[in-house]
């Protein structure tokens, strides 16, 4: 018999920002952090995701600081961050401010001189040929936990629950999710959510793990991601990524879709946004935060950070003024963006009264229109995907009508005019009826 899980109604509406919390100011601690909250407050921001606070397992680490991913003990602070008091108080302060938060939760795998190691070596795979701890994939510093120990499903269940009793955390952003046996996050979220209803994220793509939907509220958009990419520097059509968006829509929304053009690894290891996007960069933001689903934000987005950030090493982000948002550049872009997401019923995710539509054009080859409704209202947005100044071109198709007024702007049209739009390249329009 499949369960049923229900997501917190918040979900729908919100949106999430990555805090990578070591990169994130020069101190690097929890409470350097919190004096980010009034600025990321003004933004938009609705849900704190951090990256993993649990301490970094020493042996077999890369670089000198190690890999936030490869755990040495579940149930306590890295040190480098600060104390379980100062997560308590952050936590505290920032639900007094309106936030949800979220930990990044690695259950797939831990650091070789995590406690476990030594109190529980039963908790692991095996490696035949070395007689060792089994390697995560081949990655020297992080070695494979055994699901199939129901004592090891207890223990770590039991360590997320620590979680949420000692800080009162919302939920989990759950790393390398399909590295891990579904049954197993059934049985955690069956057995957490007696003590509160739950953000569940899961690090997947419903596309190629579809039987993950329904288990997890939210997961990746990892192939539109890619897809996007090849858009951009390959020359694919628009056509093309409007097969990948019809794959997700067809999934329905038992899972909604997290929508995202950077996070930890992406930035870290493949680029930054603007070298895989370049001047599409924003128009991918606004689709991100307009298409049916939840926008995903890295840390930095807002200035725009144009660096790779050191994974295994200190490099803070270059802020040019945490309390200014005229200094962070894209500031009000993304606080138009994200309080139209979490405040427009037809910008609600994973609704089935929710429509969206791709609108037809008379340039279809290059602009991508489309429209998000919800009874009698509606969010018109208008992307030019390609690099040409000065298209011209009209909305066709007659679902769209009346009077409305772009966000960034406030300038008003009435579409019942046949208006023909003029854009520049890689432009957007976002227009509340």
């Amino acid at each position: 018999m499949s369960i049923a899980f229900i997501s917190p109604d918040w979900v729908h509406h919100t949106n999430i920002y990555e805090v990578n919390l070591r990169q994130y100011t020069p101190e690097g601690t929890i409470n350097a952090f919190a004096d980010h909250l009034p600025r990321l407050k003004d933004m938009g921001v609705e849900t704190l995701w951090f990256m993993p606070l649990t301490p970094i397992a020493q042996k077999n680490k890369k670089g000198s600081l190690g890999s936030y991913y490869a755990c040495s003990d579940f149930i306590s602070i890295n040190p480098e961050f600060g104390t379980e008091d100062d997560f308590k108080s952050l936590v505290k302060q920032a639900h007094e401010m309106g936030f949800k938060t979220i930990v990044d939760w690695v259950a797939n795998h831990t650091g070789w001189d995590h406690v476990w190691t030594t109190e529980h070596p039963e908790y692991y795979l095996m490696d035949s040929a070395t007689n060792d701890f089994k390697k995560a994939s081949g990655m020297d510093d992080i070695i494979e936990l055994n699901y199939k120990n129901p004592e090891l499903r207890k223990a770590m269940i039991g360590a997320m629950k620590f979680w949420i009793t000692e800080f009162d955390i919302d939920g989990f952003r759950c790393d390398l999710a399909f590295w891990v046996e579904l049954n197993f996050w059934k049985e955690a979220r069956t057995e957490l959510e007696k003590i509160k209803n739950l953000f569940w994220l899961g690090e997947l793509d419903p596309l190629d793990n579809p039987e993950y939907m329904g288990t997890f509220d939210a997961a990746y958009t990892w192939a539109w991601m890619h897809k996007a990419n090849d858009f951009y520097k390959n020359g694919i059509t628009i056509a093309d990524l409007e097969t990948v968006l019809k794959r997700y829509e067809a999934m329905g929304n038992k899972t909604m879709r997290a929508w995202f053009t950077s996070n930890h690894d992406e930035n870290s290891w493949n680029g930054t946004e603007y070298e895989k996007y370049g001047d599409m960069a924003k128009a991918l933001a606004v689709f991100s935060c307009t298409w049916n689903g939840v926008p995903l934000i890295y840390s930095g987005q807002e200035l725009p950070n144009k660096k790779r950030l050191e994974f295994f090493e200190k490099d803070t982000i270059e802020w040019t003024g945490i309390n200014d948002p005229i200094s962070i550049g894209l500031h009000n872009f993304y606080k138009t963006l994200l309080t139209l997401h979490s405040t427009h019923p037809a910008l609600r995710a994973g609704d089935e009264n929710v429509k969206t539509t791709r609108l037809k054009t008379s340039d279809d080859d290059h602009v991508f229109v489309f429209l998000r409704k919800k009874g009698e209202r509606e969010v018109l947005v208008i992307l030019n995907l390609s690099p040409n100044n000065k298209i011209h071109f009209a909305i066709l198709d007659k679902l769209v009508e009346g009077k409305f007024k772009e966000v960034f702007t406030q300038h008003s049209i009435d579409i019942s005019k046949d208006l023909l739009f003029e854009m520049n390249a890689w432009d957007y329009k976002v227009f509340e009826k």
